[in-house]
């Protein structure tokens, strides 16, 4: 498993029955955790601390609760690299922290290429990968079926002093537009996907992952550059194992063994107690280096 642990301005302080106690930046929140099925660690008095406190509803969705009035927005920072949070509606806060491992990997490859290199975020969401490899100088599309979400990210890239890089911003369905974009004969050396297990596109387009990843993935493998470096390939579907985006990248970017696989989890260190609560895993194809 590869682990988050170069974060400065987000802690998961404790985790446990179905809950995880973090700290952004200034604030605490406390959120659900369908993985944290073991007992908490610290007592009540810590976890009733928390500045605001999302709550499930029993007819589906949810609430926060606030201990104490918050803003309505506020930063975050990864190295050079900054963030907006907010608590949504949906218990997110527009930050996936433990992205944070694949954002290194991104910027150390793409910075290694020492060439120019276009980029392909799609599923991008506010844009964490999108400004890892702007940072590294890559010229990036960013795609998302969310207008509010992709202006999130544009706020992301200004607030990270990247707004002169070349970062196109689309609103988009992501199958629709890679099919657009094979049609046009555009290609890209670097593609990053993310797909929800369920949604809708801008257009009301269902995608449900176990149907669609696969057709998704042999669309995309023909979108790659004749120079291509890498695909990197996110799940947060319960279920679906790194072992399995392993046998989807090797059966559409690999086909014929080509280039390399590598598949792992990712997780957040647990501050009270030392344990690593699992946070999704990834599936990446680079090509073979000459």
């Amino acid at each position: 498993m590869q682990i988050a642990t170069d974060w400065n301005d987000y802690e998961l302080i404790d985790a446990g029955d179905g809950e995880k106690l973090e700290r952004w930046g200034p604030f605490v929140l406390r959120r659900p955790d369908p993985q944290a099925i073991w007992p908490k660690t610290l007592g009540p008095a810590d976890w009733n601390r928390a500045d605001a406190r999302y709550l499930r509803s029993s007819s589906g969705g949810g609430h926060w609760e606030f201990r104490r009035p918050l803003p309505e927005r506020w930063t975050i920072a990864y190295g050079s690299l900054s963030f907006y949070i907010r608590p949504t509606g949906f218990k997110h806060t527009g930050l996936f922290p433990e992205q944070a491992v694949n954002w290194n990997w991104l910027r150390e490859r793409l910075e290694r290429a020492g060439r120019p290199i276009r980029a392909l975020n799609l599923f991008a969401y506010t844009g964490g990968a999108t400004l890892a490899c702007a940072a590294a100088g890559a010229e990036v599309c960013h795609v998302d079926a969310a207008k509010g979400i992709v202006q999130w990210a544009k706020e992301n890239l200004q607030l990270s002093g990247l707004g002169n890089r070349p970062v196109r911003f689309l609103v988009d369905d992501a199958l629709k537009f890679v099919q657009r974009e094979k049609r046009r004969g555009r290609t890209y050396d670097v593609i990053v996907l993310d797909p929800p297990s369920y949604g809708r596109g801008p257009g009301g387009e269902v995608w449900k992952l176990e149907d669609d990843l696969y057709r998704f993935l042999e669309a995309c493998a023909g979108l790659l550059s004749d120079r291509p470096l890498l695909v990197l390939l996110n799940s947060y579907t319960t279920g679906l194992s790194p072992a399995v985006l392993g046998n989807l990248l090797a059966l559409t970017f690999g086909k014929g063994g080509r280039g390399r696989i590598t598949t792992d989890e990712i997780g957040l260190p647990v501050g009270s107690t030392g344990l690593v609560l699992p946070a999704g895993a990834f599936g990446r194809w680079e090509a073979e280096l000459p």
